[in-house]
């Protein structure tokens, strides 16, 4: 799989996507950035997107999309992801050294708005808020992150969580909708 790195970082270069440093493919990940929107990867950043990359399988390659002008999508140092959806209508930030397991998905938008009597039309910005997700952060396998939410450093969020509302550093979120609890972790109650 490591041969393949360069291809598909190659690709990425021509589809836009600005690197900060070495990043590693495992499979071919599905990326697309829409005009004047930015998509960035810090130095170390690990893309799982084959289903022998990661302990668990990906059920899907990693999805990398901005869907608006003026979106962006910031992957900060070191961080990895296995076969997770990342769009952004405005802005989704993850920061250094955070973890999204197997099948995390992350929106900052609701993809689709009323139209006409019954139908159903793209809106990838109206409405969207953008979600900050801190540095250090574990994202459990199947976990969903809401438009507007900013996650704490630190904090953990449990597998098949769906979190609606901010998690405070060295917090936990856990269950649908996520309830946060506080954690003791690396020696650093929470306040």
């Amino acid at each position: 799989m490591r041969v393949t790195t360069p291809l598909w970082r190659l690709e990425a270069q021509i589809k836009g996507v600005e690197f900060l440093g070495r990043s590693v493919f495992l499979g071919r990940p599905m990326i697309s950035r829409a005009r004047d929107s930015r998509i960035v990867l810090g130095d170390g950043v690990r893309i799982h997107s084959t289903v022998r990359s990661n302990p668990l399988g990906c059920p899907q390659p990693s999805a990398l999309r901005t869907l608006a002008p003026g979106a962006q999508l910031i992957l900060g140092p070191d961080v990895g992801i296995s076969g997770v959806a990342l769009c952004a209508g405005v802005g989704i930030e993850i920061g250094e050294g955070s973890i999204l397991g197997s099948g995390a998905m992350v929106f900052d938008n609701d993809f689709h708005s009323p139209a006409g009597q019954w139908g159903w039309g793209p809106d990838y910005s109206t409405g969207a808020r953008p979600i900050k997700i801190g540095r250090g952060v574990f994202v459990g396998a199947r976990a969903i992150i809401l438009k507007g939410v900013t996650i704490g450093d630190r904090a953990m969020i449990g597998a098949g969580a769906v979190v609606t509302k901010d998690v405070p550093p060295f917090y936990c979120a856990v269950g649908n909708p996520a309830r946060i609890f506080p954690k003791n972790h690396e020696g650093q109650p929470p306040k």
